[in-house]
């Protein structure tokens, strides 16, 4: 896939799967919707290292009731996390400031760059999905209400931006992001809560919907993140690699420090992929047989 963390994730399941396994696998590039569907239909590509699944709930409902593909494990099991975020400074200074309501009672604390008696919230970029969110949360929770405005960052890196001059600052901030990524690696964030429960409903009804006028406040749903292994593939893999497969699994916060560290030295997929080998031989040795731990630590 065309982000960081499956992008390394596949360099991952490549090297081990060829040095540890005697496989010969190689990588294809892919988007969710693009492969998951083809994975349903065809059976190919053989597997779906980062599958966000919630994205096509139906497509692999469907292609796993056929028994066309098959969902091993999850390798992010934190799930993909979004919502709104204070930086860990900030959090650890004001510890009664948790949920989002928490927040509103505060605008005098994240002062608007551009009008210092209100309060501000960065949003994304006009096109994402979370944008949208971040904007129907906004008149949800009433922020205008509470003093706040919320910002259009104009761009990923003007939300970039956004953060990393509030960090260099050690100033206040609050805005959407999501995990795991390699900012997060970089510039430790603290996600709010909401203070209300996850309404589903809600959410399809309102929520994600641009133009509705009368959202009511809900948690944010964590992302499922599973593998997907096409049906053929997981009959001729053997029970070794698919054992791998179910077990290999890693933490947003090792995934988003794994991230900062590619994106600090410029570095590929394959090369973040060896760098992690190298660093945490703990970790990923116990997602494989010891015999192809032996081979993978003599391919290094």
């Amino acid at each position: 896939m065309n982000w960081q963390s499956a992008e390394v994730l596949s360099n991952l399941d490549k090297i081990i799967l060829n040095e540890g396994y005697g496989c010969e696998a190689e990588i294809t590039i892919g988007d969710t919707v693009p492969t998951i569907t083809s994975m349903a239909e065809k059976g190919e590509p053989d597997i779906a290292p980062e599958a966000w699944i919630d994205l096509l709930p139906d497509v692999v409902k469907k292609g796993t009731e056929e028994g066309r593909i098959i969902k091993v494990g999850s390798p992010l099991p934190d799930g993909g996390v979004q919502g709104w975020w204070i930086p860990k400074y900030f959090a650890d200074a004001h510890p009664d400031i948790k949920t989002i309501p928490d927040m509103l009672k505060h605008p005098e604390l994240f002062p608007d760059p551009e009008d210092p008696s209100k309060g501000a919230i960065f949003n994304g970029p006009q096109g994402w999905g979370g944008t949208v969110v971040t904007s129907q949360l906004y008149k949800a929770f009433d922020a205008e209400k509470a003093g706040f405005k919320l910002v259009d960052t104009g761009s990923a890196a003007g939300l970039d931006g956004s953060i990393a001059k509030a960090y260099e600052g050690k100033k206040a901030w609050v805005g959407y992001y999501w995990a795991p990524t390699a900012l997060i690696g970089k510039y430790p964030m603290v996600k709010l809560e909401y203070g209300v429960a996850e309404d589903a409903a809600e959410w399809k009804r309102c929520i994600t919907v641009a133009d509705c006028p009368d959202p009511k406040p809900s948690a944010w749903p964590v992302d499922t993140i599973v593998t997907l292994v096409a049906k053929p593939f997981s009959e001729k893999a053997g029970p070794e690699v698919m054992d791998y497969l179910n077990k290999r699994s890693w933490s947003n916060d090792t995934v988003s420090k794994l991230m900062a560290w590619m994106t600090d030295n410029q570095a590929s997929g394959e090369e973040g992929a060896k760098h992690f080998l190298e660093e945490n031989e703990d970790v990923w040795t116990k997602w494989v047989t010891p015999e192809a731990a032996e081979k993978i630590k003599a391919a290094l």
